[in-house]
C-alpha cells in the first residue's frame, strides 16, 4: 500500500511505518529503525535518524517530515512550570505544559486546538473548537516538551495527563492511537499507569475508552453535586446526566490496579458548602475511586470566584477519610498554565529563548 504524499512521520505505528519503507523498496528492518529513531530515541526528524542511508533520509524528509509541533514559545512559572505555545504544521498553535516535581516531572497535553464542550469556568472554552489533533500531534507535544527539556521515561518517570485543550473522548480514535505509540516500551515507552485521560463526561465513549487494552486511567469532571448544578456550569451535561455518568462509571472495567478519579473544581458559593461535599460522598459511594480538588483558578471573562482556602479544606475534611480526596496545588498561574487556563495567553512575558 502506498502511503499518501505528505503523511508525517511522528503518528504513525510500525505497521505503517512498514507500508511506507515497503512501498519506497526499501528493506523491511528500516521501519523499525525510523520507529525507533522517532519515538524511542526522540531524534527530531528523519535527517537526524543516523541509522538509514542518507538518501533515505533525505527522501523522508522531502516527501513526509516529522510532523512534530515546534515550540513556538515558553512561558516560565515561579515555581519551575513552563507553558509551550507549540506551532502545527498548518501554522495554528495548541499549548502543553511541563510540570517538574521532584522524583518525575508531568506533561499536561492537549487533545484539540480549543474546545466544544464550554465548562464555564474554563478559559479554553472561551476559543470554542478549532479542530482536532491528530495522534501524531498529541504524541508530537510530547516529544517536543521532552527534546526541549533533556527528558528520558526511561531514566525518571514522566507522568502524561490529558487535560489540556480540549475533551479527549471527543477525538478517541487520535487519543487511543496516540496512547498507544505512547505506552509502547519500543516507542516513547511512558506506561500505561503513567498517563491519565480526562473527560467532562461523554457518557456513550466512556465504554468505547474502556474497552481498548491499551488506555490511560480515567479521570472524570465532575464539579456538581446535582444535576442542576452541574448543567449550569457544564452546559454539555444537559445531554449527558449524571445519573447516566455515574452508571457507566459502575460499569467501567477496572484494571485490578485502577481506581477512577473525579476531577472537582470548586467555585466560590456555587458548589462548595458542606451539603455539596456529603452530596458528592453519596454520588460516588461504591466506586473504587479518589477525588481531586481543585479550587477554581481564575481568569479574565470567567464568572467565577475561588473559594477561601478554609472551604476547600472543609470540603475536603467531609469526604476524606471515607473517600480518597487531594487537593491539586495550583502550577504556575501566574503563567496562565494552571488547570483551566489554557487559552493561549500571551501576556507573560516567553524567556529569551523563544520563539524557537
Amino acid at each position: 500500500m502506498e502511503a499518501p504524499a505528505h503523511t508525517h512521520l511522528v503518528g504513525q505505528d510500525l505497521d505503517e511505518l512498514s507500508d511506507l519503507i515497503r512501498s519506497l523498496g526499501e528493506a523491511p528492518y528500516r521501519a523499525r529503525q525510523i520507529y525507533q529513531g522517532l519515538y524511542r530515541d526522540q531524534v527530531g526528524t528523519a535527517s537526524a535518524i543516523s541509522t538509514l542511508p542518507l538518501s533515505l533520509r533525505e527522501a523522508l524528509e522531502r516527501d513526509h517530515g516529522s510532523g512534530q509541533p515546534a515550540v513556538h514559545s515558553r512561558f516560565m512559572s515561579t515555581d519551575g512550570t513552563v507553558r509551550y505555545l507549540l506551532r502545527l504544521a498548518d501554522e495554528r498553535t495548541v499549548e502543553a505544559v511541563f510540570i517538574p516535581e521532584a522524583d518525575r516531572d508531568t506533561l499536561c497535553i492537549s487533545s484539540q486546538v480549543g474546545c466544544a464542550v464550554d465548562c464555564k469556568f474554563c478559559l479554553t472554552a472561551l476559543m470554542g473548537l478549532e479542530r482536532n489533533l491528530t495522534a501524531g500531534e498529541i504524541v508530537g507535544q510530547v516529544l517536543a516538551i521532552s527534546m526541549d527539556q533533556g527528558l528520558d521515561a526511561r531514566k525518571r518517570p514522566i507522568n502524561i495527563v490529558m487535560m489540556g485543550m480540549g475533551e479527549p473522548l471527543l477525538n478517541l480514535g487520535s487519543v487511543m492511537k496516540a496512547t498507544r505509540l505512547l505506552a509502547d516500551p519500543d516507542g516513547v515507552g511512558i506506561p500505561q499507569r503513567r498517563i491519565t485521560v480526562s473527560t467532562a463526561g461523554i457518557v456513550p465513549k466512556i465504554a468505547e475508552f474502556g474497552s481498548h487494552p491499551v488506555r490511560g486511567k480515567l479521570a472524570i469532571s465532575l464539579n456538581a453535586s446535582n444535576q442542576q448544578q452541574r448543567t449550569e456550569i457544564m452546559p454539555v451535561t444537559a445531554k449527558y446526566r449524571l445519573e447516566d455518568l455515574l452508571q457507566a462509571c459502575h460499569e467501567y472495567p477496572l484494571r485490578p490496579w485502577e481506581k477512577l478519579t473525579f476531577e472537582y473544581v470548586l467555585l466560590r458559593d456555587v458548589n462548595d458548602s458542606d451539603d455539596d461535599a456529603r452530596r458528592v460522598l453519596s454520588l460516588v459511594a461504591g466506586l473504587k475511586c479518589s477525588v481531586n480538588l481543585i479550587a477554581l483558578n481564575p481568569g479574565e471573562g470567567i464568572p467565577y470566584e475561588t473559594p477561601e482556602d478554609r472551604r476547600v479544606r472543609a470540603f475536603r475534611a467531609i469526604l476524606h477519610p471515607r473517600v480518597p480526596c487531594f487537593v491539586r496545588r495550583p502550577r504556575g498561574r501566574d503563567i496562565f498554565a494552571a488547570c483551566g487556563q489554557l487559552r493561549r495567553t500571551s501576556e507573560a512575558a516567553p524567556d529569551q529563548t523563544s520563539p524557537a
